[in-house]
């Protein structure tokens, strides 16, 4: 389950290289896949959600909940491995995720929600993570 991470490309045109043009625009133009289409959404499967840009480790399967907001939800990421940006776009305010390695999108996070006991939600879209099972 622990593979190496791979090195980290420097230029738009090494991430397009490396990414589909759909995951290039989420994970490094902070683009959303739509609601409901993502293949973890629904996904129960035991494993370590990685970065699907460098392959960090980056939430566990055990913190993923059912939220029903169209995205893959986690109420915790793996310690240090998400960092938080203020996020003023469309006219209001919130707090994007980027995986601490790489820089690359997430999606957001959501706290007061009362979905869990955490009261957190890392909303994050499918294309940004590969589910690495167990």
């Amino acid at each position: 389950m622990t593979e190496p991470l791979v090195s980290l490309p420097t230029t738009d045109e090494e991430w397009r290289v490396r990414l589909s043009p759909d995951e290039f625009r989420v994970l490094r133009r902070a683009g959303t896949e739509a609601p409901w289409s993502g293949e973890y959404v629904d996904t129960k499967a035991d494993g370590v959600y990685r970065c699907r840009a460098c392959g960090a480790q980056l939430f566990d399967s055990t913190t993923k909940f059912d939220s029903h907001c169209g995205w893959p939800s986690f109420d915790d990421a793996i310690p240090g491995t998400v960092k938080e940006i203020e996020d003023r776009s469309h006219g209001m305010v919130r707090t994007e995720i980027r995986c601490a390695r790489c820089d690359s999108h997430l999606g957001h996070v959501f706290r007061g929600e009362r979905m869990t006991e955490k009261n957190t939600r890392h909303c994050v879209n499918s294309l940004s993570i590969k589910l690495d099972p167990r």
